[in-house]
């Protein structure tokens, strides 16, 4: 509850000061007994009430700021809790080794997996080690050299995404960090190996795209996918960062979205109010899906492997056409 209570968002605090009520009457209660134990779980079948308002209500923003939440499970944790193995695989073999891509072999359930995972770190020195979870291109090249390595030896890889986006200072252009994620991009379509992807937090731009091709798509139901952040997208239309709460409502960036414009194949439930109220049981889901996914597609040959997910990358993307009062004539949108 404390390291709740630190990182409280702005639509928990009526849960949390009902949360407190709750415990100060238990507290009266066993020095001196007003409250009767139907009394009791009357009021804590209200406040049970009052989380679920709260969280059945809940707004494009509010669920950017659960899925930025400090407390929320990272990919280092997904490593530690769903891996019985791990051996962990470092550098690009070209510049240097990038911590915030973390990439290696690994057993979970007794399938092997390479893994490789976006980490933004938890407290300053971390972060700072991890650059906040903005890969540079060595980063991306050591994902790729992990993945050719699965191929290799005909290893289904998981790609765990959780970023703000990719690297933009000047150091991450001098080494050429849109090559690095085009050619990600292009060679991730063609690896002839299963690719699993589960979106865990945020998945923005370019950052996540250069890791996030894969033949299924599974994300939190909180993460966010997107092509920028809402506040990048709030500065760019409205000349205000402040607008971001609308600008998270009109990127449409939230999974049920995605899932229905086929961005995504599986929306992975999360505990009341986030994962990082339960991330144990997130755990379990995210191993759950990681292994069903992976029994579907160890079946199928290499080449309709490829073919299915090209096409599935290929149809991505809608258009549609109204009529235009000023010209009289349809405009596509």
């Amino acid at each position: 509850m404390a390291e709740q209570e630190k990182y409280i968002l702005e639509h928990e605090k009526p849960i949390l000061e009902y949360q407190k009520t709750i415990d100060q009457v238990k507290e009266q209660n066993k020095k001196n007994v007003l409250w009767t134990d139907a009394e009791l779980h009357k009021l804590q079948a209200s406040f049970e009430e009052l989380k679920k308002k709260v969280y059945g209500a809940l707004t494009p923003w509010q669920r950017v700021s659960i899925c930025r939440h400090p407390s929320r499970p990272h990919s280092i944790d997904y490593i530690r809790n769903l891996c019985d193995e791990f051996e962990e695989i470092y550098g690009d073999r070209v510049f240097r080794d990038d911590p915030a891509v973390i990439t290696g072999l690994g057993k979970i359930g007794g399938e092997k997996f390479v893994i490789i995972a976006q980490e933004k770190g938890y407290d300053t020195k971390s972060r700072i080690e991890r650059n906040f979870g903005m890969p540079h291109p060595e980063g991306y090249r050591k994902a790729l050299r992990a993945m050719e390595l699965a191929a290799k030896f005909q290893i289904p890889v998981i790609s765990f995404l959780d970023t703000p986006g990719a690297y933009p200072g000047l150091t991450a252009e001098e080494r050429g960090q849109g090559w690095a994620i085009a050619k990600n991009l292009m060679e991730m379509a063609r690896i002839a190996t299963p690719i699993i992807v589960v979106l865990i937090g945020e998945g923005c731009s370019g950052g996540a795209l250069g890791m996030g091709i894969g033949d299924v798509i599974g994300m939190l139901e909180h993460a966010y996918y997107s092509v920028i952040s809402p506040e990048g997208c709030a500065s760019i239309l409205w000349k205000d960062a402040s607008k971001n709460a609308v600008a998270a409502e009109t990127l449409k960036m939230q999974s049920e979205h995605l899932l229905e414009n086929e961005i995504i194949d599986v929306i992975i439930k999360e505990p009341l109010g986030g994962a990082h109220h339960n991330p144990s049981v997130v755990y379990v889901d995210v191993k759950e899906f990681i292994l069903q996914q992976w029994n579907v597609l160890k079946s199928l040959p290499v080449d309709v492997l490829l073919e299915r997910r090209y096409q599935k990358f290929r149809k991505m993307g809608k258009v549609a056409y109204e009529e235009s009062p000023a010209l009289g004539a349809a405009s596509s949108v």
